[in-house]
């Protein structure tokens, strides 16, 4: 770990010429970066987060396959489109405007009436990058509809939020989760079959692996107010050892013609020194920077 972290430490000082705030790339890319910490936005496929990073570590997954990497939102609930992602949600561009230091990133009208937007902003005081996700029911009909972000990290290291209990999803196995030291807890595991969960959480989740702790915080739904067959969390497992998702979403809401709903999602990674399995203290330093 020592030698991790002296590796992380050397890498935070390459990336310290980071401009703060927003920065255009090549290929509709776009960089938001807040001290040590960097984001890349993909534009042009999907407005997808394909890389989060603190200096030089990495801790979002960087598969090769469709839908293995990086960090992508849809509309929930998945019955009503089911299977692959709506590609004006996933896939295709989305225009681009910067303006001072928030990028907004705008997707077309999908055949489902509903067209996307997403909003990057860093927060210095609370050292997050806050992301805004807005769905617009284009329509022309009364719809109900959930915000749902699923981010793809390696499987590797621990998954851990505040639950009573979590349970099998999507007519999938569950996951072995652990339910101790005031949080209920997934040590990665590998398996042959797809695995999912549903979860009602307190408003946050969190990874661990690698010296890095990322953690999401998000609204913290009351029953009921989920879309039907979803939760607030949710976390699904690959096959093998490829990649799991750690996946959260807002609350279930009646959309008139050309009404829109807005959810916000904040993420924080930090250095910890701490290791990747169940513990108070990793559920102290979460807890804190998700307040």
């Amino acid at each position: 770990m020592k030698k991790f972290l002296t590796l992380l430490a050397s890498s935070l000082l390459a990336v310290s010429a980071f401009a703060q705030g927003v920065q255009a790339l090549d290929d509709d890319k776009y960089r938001i970066s807040i001290g040590d910490v960097s984001m890349i936005v993909d534009a042009g496929h999907g407005a997808k987060i394909l890389s989060y990073k603190l200096g030089e570590v990495e801790v979002l997954n960087q598969g090769r396959m469709p839908n293995s990497f990086g960090s992508t939102f849809w509309t929930s609930p998945q019955s009503e489109w089911n299977w692959p992602p709506v590609a004006e949600y996933d896939t295709k561009p989305f225009a681009a405007e910067i303006n001072g230091n928030v990028l907004t990133l705008t997707g077309d009208k999908s055949r489902f009436g509903y067209s996307v937007r997403k909003q990057f902003a860093t927060d210095a005081k609370r050292g997050a990058i806050v992301i805004t996700y807005t769905i617009v029911n284009e329509s022309g009909e009364v719809r109900q509809v959930a915000p749902w972000e699923i981010s793809r990290v390696p499987n590797g290291g621990v998954l851990f939020f505040q639950a009573k209990a979590v349970e099998p999803a999507n007519n999938m196995a569950g996951l072995p989760f652990e339910f101790s030291n005031g949080g209920a807890w997934y040590v990665m595991d590998e398996a042959r079959e797809n695995r999912k969960i549903n979860a009602d959480g307190k408003g946050w989740l969190a990874f661990c692996n690698n010296g890095l702790l990322f953690v999401k915080k998000f609204q913290d739904l009351k029953t009921g107010q989920a879309a039907p067959a979803e939760a607030e969390i949710q976390a699904y497992a690959n096959p093998g050892k490829t990649f799991v998702e750690i996946e959260e979403q807002g609350a279930y809401t009646t959309l008139q013609p050309g009404a829109s709903v807005s959810w916000t999602v904040s993420w924080y990674l930090v250095p910890t020194e701490l290791d990747p399995v169940p513990s108070k203290a990793l559920l102290k330093q979460a807890k804190k920077l998700e307040k």
